[in-house]
């Protein structure tokens, strides 16, 4: 370990190659009144297509893959058969993992850039951010400005609009920089983004590239803090996260495919903001009740939010999430107001660590505000569908008016056929439906908080019922809700460990 550990950012702030890798084309959208931009989706096939190796004449190097995107969607996948996702190129930024076996006799001893990062390149790296960080807009709009001059065939590839893609960057770099000395939890949270990558359409070689401009941009920004040390230390930096992410994505790439199609099926208005929507993948999805999925819309090519899941794994393999418009939210507006059945979205992989240990045991208690619901009620489910083994449940729902609790009939379901589970609506906003009992007042009866629904703040109302000591927490909700339920919790004798979250409202606005 280089340094003391430090504790990773959440889930939500992008890494380093999120903001730096760019996401994949996609073919240009009809009119709204026009056909489905994107075709229907095909039964999926009994099994995964054989992709046969090419042929290729000695030293000739491999042809470029190239996903299939839509104009084969019903052959989205890369399995046993399929050749790697590409070579590794452009050394020393993407060097090839090493495979197994020995290392060949007489191999050349690796150069300064490709030993790993040292105690002095993390806090060198640290240094330089530290500078940089004042003109920080200034820094990355120059990276892309390197990055579409010298690679101008890449700028198609990513969105119209670079504001929110160049604010990523920067915070990616300050999350690689405060997570350098964490080497296990950098791997573990790296090679998620590695694979989460492969629906971008990333190539290894894409990587190089980026690593230069990276570095050339912060010469130019880093002032007189930047010198022949502190290069190396970006480029050893650089080098071991694009190697963790391409030896993670090339392997994920034998197994499963880089993204799923899926067409919507169900379109629900539970608000005049919020719809629930059901989705049928066009192959089977694999996820965990409290993960989260980027999703993109064939409306707004190139730009992915970020949607929990509101239900634990269906035997019928649909999927359903809960979307809120948020103001001049691109994504979030088209799929509550514009999606309709028929309609066909690209998903990721799921993501997010905020799922539950079923071996525990461990009595849980869980915060979702708003359409932070979603994640809470598939945990509620998942619990149900392994049975309780003697733990409790307990649910607090919160929204400012009652109309905006659109979750709490399925909520009253669940907490009526199990005796486990509790749930006790929250209500912060003024009005007729907001004037329940004092907190903490009222008996339990069937699961439910007599008496209508309580009144505060989310997080305060919580720890008035306190102390949570023993209880694993689980929060969902607006970026703000949730960290100030953290400080809460924690007050309320909650262990740091046993909060769980992935602030995907952060990712998931727009």
């Amino acid at each position: 370990m280089l340094l003391p550990p430090m504790p990773l950012d959440p889930p939500d702030l992008p890494p380093v190659a999120a903001a730096l890798v760019p996401p994949a084309p996609v073919a240009p959208l009809a009119p709204a009144a026009a056909a489905p931009p994107w075709p229907a989706i095909p039964e999926p096939p009994a099994e995964p297509p054989v992709i046969p190796a090419p042929s290729l004449a000695a030293g000739q190097p491999g042809p470029v893959i190239e996903p299939l995107f839509a104009r084969a969607p019903g052959l989205n996948w890369t399995g046993p058969a399929a050749e790697p996702v590409a070579p590794p190129r452009s050394a020393p930024w993407s060097a090839p993992v090493a495979g197994p076996g020995p290392e060949p006799v007489g191999a050349p001893e690796p150069t300064e850039a490709e030993q790993p990062p040292t105690a002095r390149d993390v806090e060198l790296i640290r240094i330089s951010l530290a500078v940089v960080e004042p003109v920080a807009d200034r820094a990355t709009a120059h990276f892309y400005a390197l990055i579409f001059l010298h690679h101008p065939e890449v700028r198609a590839l990513f969105p119209a609009a670079m504001d929110v893609q160049r604010d990523r960057l920067f915070r990616a770099l300050l999350m690689a920089a405060r997570s350098a000395g964490d080497p296990d939890g950098l791997r573990t949270h790296l090679s998620a983004l590695g694979r989460g990558h492969r629906r971008y359409g990333t190539l290894t070689g894409h990587y190089g590239p980026v690593g230069e401009c990276l570095v050339a941009a912060l010469a130019r920004y880093a002032g007189s803090r930047w010198d022949a040390e502190t290069e190396l230390a970006w480029r050893r930096v650089y080098r071991l996260v694009s190697s963790i992410m391409i030896e993670a994505a090339e392997e994920d790439a034998r197994t499963s495919p880089p993204w799923w199609q899926a067409e919507v099926v169900g379109h629900e208005l539970r608000t005049p903001d919020i719809a629930v929507l059901t989705l049928r993948p066009d192959q089977a999805y694999p996820y965990r009740a409290g993960q989260y999925t980027s999703l993109e819309t064939p409306w707004w090519p190139r730009v992915w939010r970020y949607f929990s899941f509101a239900s634990a794994p269906r035997p019928d393999g649909l999927l359903t999430l809960h979307v809120k418009a948020v103001q001049a939210g691109w994504v979030s507006n088209a799929l509550v107001h514009r999606a309709g059945p028929g309609d066909v979205l690209r998903l990721g992989p799921a993501a997010g660590s905020m799922t539950v240990d079923h071996t525990a045991g461990t009595d849980l208690l869980c915060l979702g505000g708003g359409t932070g619901i979603a994640p809470i009620k598939a945990l509620v489910e998942e619990v149900a569908d392994h049975g309780a083994a003697g733990r409790r449940v307990e649910v607090f729902y919160g929204a400012r008016q009652a109309a905006e609790l659109y979750e709490l009939e399925a909520l009253r379901g669940l907490a009526e056929r199990h005796r486990w589970l509790s749930v006790r609506p929250v209500l912060s906003g003024p009005g007729p439906h907001s004037g329940g009992p004092a907190v903490g007042a009222g008996p339990l009866a069937g699961g439910l908080l007599a008496g209508g629904p309580l009144t505060g703040e989310l997080p305060e109302v919580v720890g008035r019922f306190g102390p949570w000591a023993g209880r694993e927490a689980y929060l969902g909700g607006p970026a703000a809700m949730v960290r100030r339920a953290v400080g809460v919790l924690l007050r309320a004798g909650v262990a740091p460990e046993r909060i769980r979250h992935d602030l995907v409202g952060d990712l998931a606005a727009g």
